[in-house]
Order: structure tokens, then sequence, then C-alpha cells
């Protein structure tokens, strides 16, 4: 993939970001709801760096779709944390292809957008009551993605 397709994977998991705060934000109240704003406003400037990015390159921008079917529905402020750590999950996914960037600068501003979507996931797990670590290295990562695995007991090419 070229650099402008995964700016563009990354901006539109930024897209399905922001209409999910929009969404679970009704659910939540008091300090969790701040903490809702502040990650809604996170994702918006991402958002916006990554137009930014792909116009300098003279890009294709991805619009944001109207609507996004999400991973959980948001009922009470339990389930509104649950689907925020998930949205975080697929801000990773959205991410890791910048890993391979042949620019710094893109590699490093894809791995501080990785780090803050972990930590704000595992914030929002807390939230939900789950204490449970993610079960992967990067979490909402598809497991194909990884492939292929090192084999046990293979030997690196000389």
């Amino acid at each position: 993939m070229s650099l402008a397709d995964e700016l563009g994977a990354a901006l539109e998991a930024e897209h399905a970001a922001v209409y999910g705060y929009g969404v679970l934000g009704a659910r939540l109240s008091g300090p969790a709801r701040g903490t809702a704003v502040a990650a809604w406003n996170a994702h918006r400037a991402a958002r916006d760096a990554l137009t930014a990015r792909l116009t300098a390159l003279g890009a294709r921008v991805p619009a944001a779709a109207p609507a996004y079917a999400l991973p959980a529905k948001p009922t009470s402020a339990t389930s509104a944390a649950r689907l925020a750590a998930l949205l975080e999950d697929g801000v990773v996914a959205g991410y890791a292809g910048l890993a391979g960037a042949a620019d710094a600068s893109v590699r490093t501003f894809g791995a501080g957008a990785m780090q803050e979507a972990v930590r704000r996931a595992v914030r929002w797990r807390r939230v939900a009551g789950t204490t449970a670590p993610p079960t992967g290295a990067f979490p909402g990562l598809p497991p194909a993605s990884l492939a292929p695995r090192p084999q046990p007991g293979g030997e690196p090419d000389a």
C-alpha cells in the first residue's frame, strides 16, 4: 500500500472514532463524560492532522460516512466504556500501516497515535470494569495481519 493509502486507513479509523464517541457520550456523565469529550477532541485533532498530511501529498482525502456500524451498542455507562475501548482498538489498527513508512516522521506520528489509543483503551476498560488486558500485542489488529509467524526452532538465514 502507498503512504496515501495508509494515511487514508488511519483517517477512516479516526472518522469512525469521532462518530462513535458522539454516540456513546450520551450514555456517560461526570468524569467519564469529561474523559469521552477529551478523547473525542483528540480524535478530531488527529483527523484534522491526517487530512492535512493527505492534502499536502495531493492525495484523495476519505470523507466521513454519514453513519458507522459500531462494534457494540451503548445502552449504559458500562457498555459505552466498552464501546470506547473497542473504538480505540480500531484506531490502533488504523494506524498500524504507518509503522512501515519510509519517512521517520510519519512512523513517529503513527506510533504516537497508536500509543495514545492504547492508553485510552486501557482506561476505558478500567471504567467498564474489565481488568483483563487486551489479548494481543496489537489490540484491534486481525490475527492475519501479523502473519507470517516465525516457526519454532527455525534458524535465521545467514
